[in-house]
């Protein structure tokens, strides 16, 4: 019978264009490592950023943000990951919040300063995994006048509000797209792209979560096929309307 279901289910996907997620992302353990804070009490000084999501208030990401340092980062292919933290209350009563937690999104990258210590300002040198966290998301865990504190972390699946967002930058020719708003694993491991009129052709990570085609697509609506770094995929079909205009940004109306 659970056989028959599972077949069922998949059948459903194929006709109606949804992907089921089999053996989807599911938190791993916890890991110790170092939090500070960035970006001022209202998080503006963590707009932008390594990951390409420009203004975070806008594309949904706020103020619960975290740039990870080099162990972490994954030349950029760790955007988008989501991570619940604690202060590690045991190891650093004086500056933890006890029993406190915040689930946060990478879209920084913190880079090493090798002109200091790894324990004393350069925080985010290799080997450590650090987060250099938006500071209204430290506060939630942690004492201000601490600066720095230890914690425990483990990545866990991104719930993410509304679709899969898709801002189409570049030039004819050059298509430079950044996809965020990803649910479950959060970041991306493949992304392909098909014009109307075009098959499906892969597209290369630029940098971040910006992946890059060098096609001419211009007046022909445009699908994506996403494969996240857990291994599931999805088809977004037509999710970009042939009238489309560099600089605009196309909601899907379906998440992972």
């Amino acid at each position: 019978m659970a056989k028959l279901i599972l077949v069922l289910a998949i059948l459903v996907g194929v006709v109606f264009n949804i992907s089921i997620k089999v053996g989807a992302f599911a938190a791993s353990g916890w890991t110790p490592a170092h939090a500070t804070f960035y970006g001022g009490s209202d998080a503006s000084g963590t707009m932008g950023g390594a990951c390409g999501y420009g203004n975070l208030y806008q594309t949904g990401y706020g103020t619960r943000t975290a740039a990870l340092s080099t162990a972490l980062f994954n030349d950029g292919a760790s955007c988008g990951q989501c991570f619940k933290i604690i202060c590690d209350y045991k190891t650093d009563p004086r500056w933890c919040i006890k029993g406190a937690s915040i689930t946060i999104t990478a879209t920084n990258f913190c880079p090493p300063n090798y002109a200091l210590p790894n324990d004393n300002g350069g925080w985010c040198n290799p080997p450590l995994k650090h987060f250099d966290m938006a500071q209204p998301a430290w506060e939630k865990i942690g004492i201000y006048r601490g600066g720095i504190i230890p914690v425990l972390f483990q990545r866990v699946p991104c719930k993410k509000h509304g679709g899969v967002r898709f801002t189409i930058n570049g030039r004819d020719y050059f298509e430079l797209v950044s996809i965020s708003n990803v649910g479950g694993a959060g970041s991306i491991q493949s992304v392909s792209i098909k014009g109307s009129n075009t098959g499906w052709m892969a597209m290369s990570r630029n940098w971040g979560a910006n992946w890059q085609s060098n096609s001419y697509l211009n007046g022909q609506s445009l699908s994506f096929e996403v494969t996240t770094s857990d291994g599931v995929t999805r088809q977004f079909l037509d999710v970009v309307s042939p009238n489309w205009s560099f600089g605009q940004t196309f909601a899907s109306k379906i998440q992972f």
